[in-house]
Formats: C-alpha cells, sequence, structure tokens
C-alpha cells in the first residue's frame, strides 16, 4: 500500500462523500513505488471544477487553473492540485494543448501523460490503477511513452528533455521506440523557450547517471546548445589526451561536484576547442587559446539560457582560468584568487581536479600532485588570512577622496592597482603604506 498525506487523503474522501472518483496520481505515485519521499501529490478527479470547489468550500481556494480543469487547495502550508480527467486538444506549440475537454474515464485521463512510469494512479479503494504497465516499466528501469511516441513529443517538445533527465537522475533505460523518437523528434526542441530547456538542462548535467545520456543523446542536446556539435568526435591528437573533445568534457562533468556552477563550467569548459585547433609538425595537436575563446563562448551560451548574471560571470572566469598553471607560490596563488574570488577557489581547484583526472592517465600524476599543493597552500593562506581584494584593502574610495582623488575611474584604477602591490607582496596591507603610495601612483 502507497502511503499518502493526511491532506491529500482528506482531499480524496471529500470527493468520494461527494460521488466522484479521485486518485492520486503522477510524480508522487512514480517516487511512492520506488521507495522514494515525494516532494508535491497532485489528485485527478471525476468532478469538474466547480464541483470540486463545492465539494471543498470551506479551504483555501485557487481558482486561476480552472479553465484547464486545475483547482488548487491550500491545506496548512501546502498546495495541492485537483484536476479533472481530461483529453487534450491539439498542440500547436509544442508545448500546451489549445483546449481541453473534460472526460469521466481514469484511463483516458492517464492516455494523456508522457511516460508510462507517471501514467500510475492510486487510492486507498482501488489500490494501484496502472493502464499503461508503467509500475512494471519503474521495476524494468525502463522510461517508455504512453502510446506513440512521435504524438507524444509533438505534443510537448519539453517531453524530450524530462525523458533525459529521468534517465539521467535514476539511471533508466530509454526504451527502444521511445529512443527513436528523441533522436528523431528532437529539432522541435526550438519550439520551446530558452528558461525551460536550461531548467532541465541543469538537471540532465546535475544527474548521477549523467555519462551515458550525454554520450548518447549528444545529438539531442546540441540542438539545445549547437556549439556541442563540433566537439562531438573531434580528436585532439595530444598525448595527454585518449578522448575526442565531447567524451573528454562529458567525463570532466561526471567527475565534478554537484550543482551549478560545477557543472557547467565542466560543460564549457573546452567548447572552444575546436576553433582553435592547429597541428604541429609532429602531429601533436595544439589548443593555445582556447580557455579564453571557451570562456567568451561559455558567457554567450548562457546569455542566451537566460542564466543569471551571477553564474555566467562565475562560470565564465573559472573557465578563463582552468587551465592557467603558474608555479605553486604563495604570490600566484594570491593571484589566482583574485582572478576567480576566493569563494570560488575550490571550485576552480575542482575543474581543474576534473579536467585532469579525464586526460590521459599516463600523464596526469604530477598534475595532480600540483593541484594538491595549490590547496595547501589555500588552506594555509586563509588560516593566516592573506587572502587579499577589494573588499578586504584597508583603504578605500572615501580615503582617496580625503586626498584629493575625485575622479571615479581614477579611483577604481588606483585601488587596482593598490591591490595588485598587496597581493604581489610589494606593498603591506595597511591604511596608512597604502594612502601613501596613492599619492605617488
Amino acid at each position: 500500500m502507497i502511503s499518502m498525506p493526511e491532506n491529500v487523503k482528506y482531499i480524496i474522501s471529500q470527493l468520494e462523500k461527494s460521488g466522484y472518483e479521485a486518485y492520486a496520481v503522477g510524480g508522487c505515485i512514480r517516487d511512492s513505488l520506488m521507495g522514494l519521499t515525494p516532494h508535491d501529490w497532485d489528485v485527478t478527479t471525476s468532478a469538474l471544477p466547480q464541483q470540486v470547489l463545492s465539494s471543498l468550500d470551506a479551504h483555501n481556494i485557487i481558482d486561476s487553473g480552472m479553465k484547464h480543469g486545475t483547482v488548487t487547495v491550500k491545506l496548512g502550508q501546502d498546495l495541492y492540485e485537483i484536476t479533472t480527467f481530461r483529453a487534450d486538444g491539439e498542440y500547436t506549440d509544442c508545448r500546451r494543448p489549445d483546449s481541453v475537454s473534460f472526460v469521466t474515464s481514469l484511463t483516458e485521463d492517464l492516455a494523456r501523460r508522457d511516460f508510462t512510469m507517471n501514467a500510475i494512479a492510486y487510492n486507498d479503494k482501488a489500490g494501484v490503477c496502472d493502464p499503461f504497465s508503467g509500475e512494471q516499466d519503474l521495476k524494468n528501469r525502463l522510461i517508455r511513452c504512453v502510446g506513440d511516441p512521435d504524438k507524444r513529443f509533438g505534443e510537448d517538445a519539453l517531453r524530450i528533455l524530462r525523458a533525459l533527465r529521468f534517465a539521467s537522475r535514476l539511471g533508466f533505460e530509454i526504451e527502444e521506440k521511445t529512443s527513436l523518437s528523441l533522436h528523431k523528434n528532437a529539432y522541435l526542441l526550438d519550439n520551446i523557450s530558452a528558461e525551460r530547456k536550461c531548467s532541465e538542462l541543469l538537471q540532465i548535467i546535475d544527474g548521477e547517471y549523467a555519462e551515458k545520456v550525454l554520450i548518447d543523446y549528444s545529438d539531442v542536446l546540441s540542438v539545445v546548445i549547437p556549439e556541442i556539435s563540433p566537439m562531438i568526435g573531434f580528436e585532439q591528437h595530444n598525448p595527454h589526451h585518449i578522448y575526442d573533445v565531447w567524451q573528454h568534457t562529458v567525463k570532466v562533468i561526471v567527475n565534478s561536484p554537484h550543482g551549478k556552477v560545477s557543472r557547467l563550467s565542466a560543460m564549457f569548459h573546452d567548447i572552444g576547442k575546436p576553433h582553435c585547433f592547429s597541428l604541429d609538425e609532429d602531429g601533436v595537436g595544439h589548443f593555445k587559446p582556447h580557455p579564453g575563446i571557451s570562456a567568451d563562448m561559455s558567457r554567450e551560451i548562457m546569455n542566451r539560457l537566460r542564466l543569471d548574471k551571477k553564474t555566467i560571470t562565475e562560470v565564465s572566469n573559472l573557465i578563463l582560468y582552468h587551465d592557467t598553471r603558474p608555479p605553486a607560490t604563495d604570490k600566484n596563488i594570491r593571484r589566482m584568487i583574485h582572478n576567480v574570488g576566493a569563494e570560488n577557489f575550490i571550485a576552480l581547484l575542482e575543474l581543474k581536479k576534473a579536467d585532469t583526472l579525464a586526460q590521459n592517465p599516463e600523464t596526469i600524476d604530477y598534475k595532480l600532485e600540483y593541484i594538491e599543493q595549490l590547496r595547501k597552500i589555500f588552506a594555509e593562506q586563509t588560516k593566516n588570512g592573506e587572502q587579499f581584494s577589494l573588499k578586504t584593502l584597508n583603504i578605500n574610495g572615501s580615503d582617496l577622496i580625503s586626498i584629493g582623488i575625485t575622479d571615479g575611474k581614477t579611483i577604481g584604477k588606483t585601488l587596482n592597482t593598490l591591490l595588485s602591490l598587496v597581493i604581489d607582496g610589494e606593498l603591506e596591507n595597511d591604511h596608512d603604506l597604502l594612502l601613501n603610495a596613492a599619492k605617488n601612483i
């Protein structure tokens, strides 16, 4: 038996008392059958929206979705969506039905859903209602469209990325016909907003089982980010590498810590390589300007995906400096910290480590040792308070104004010059010394 929250049981019982069918449905049942704790509980019912209102008239109702058959009920601090059994009309925008019609059959309602594992309903009286064998597909760890995959993806192209997200998160295989349809209909993703594609993409690259998905469905991802396409199959012809650029990139992604900034940095860190490849006279491949090119390209892609400015800045900075390898000295590490920010320095080290682990195993030992050197010096500097930024500089714009430096640009340049002197160990971070130095700049 599936254990439903008391609020869900109450909603179902109230609708049943009024003479209607009602079931918990979708992701909450899928997760329950997998032994996971659902985040949201949705209810489907034979009651029309107005009848739902009448059955639950004593409660806080949000009726903004009623024309599509959905009533939202607030019980305590939790929201529950209650949707009338329905069939969807035509999808002319590859995202939402132009119209819906209400039906009386639970099976008809489940038939409009995306994947069999999401087309399962339950209540305590009827038990599990599973007309499309979703529970068996769950046991077989299989993602299968309900009915005709071409039709399902044609209705809502975002389902293409949802399938990849489930595969990446759960480690499920995608059933053969569904998989073929994914590849065939990937172009439909052009009809989906950048924000929605980005949301799914972030979950795909952050999944525990992302590697197989990113390799097997690189053509689908290339529709979302066309810049990926030149990376696929691009051989590096370099003794430090045993994978092509995309295979290497996927290894870096899965070697990286979970999280938006880490995984995006990994995905884009070498995206500029195909654009700056050169072969020397010995047949060895080189990509010398690739960090800068990759940083610029990543910035453009992330803007296109409508990511926030903070993420764009952090990711592009990590990419810009991911391949730097100056001697591991206090001065150089302070400079590196200044470039990416103290809060992102560990992320830079993690990107370097993930990048290194995805290279030729015969060439990585000294690189890993170098990264550990950086980590130790950083820890020591943190302990001794030796990390410097404009925020920690013991002088500010007001101090410079007090000695007659009033132009905004000059103030900014002067502060950055002073910071460089402190970082390089040529000047102590002392207020009076900094003020005197400012007079001479």
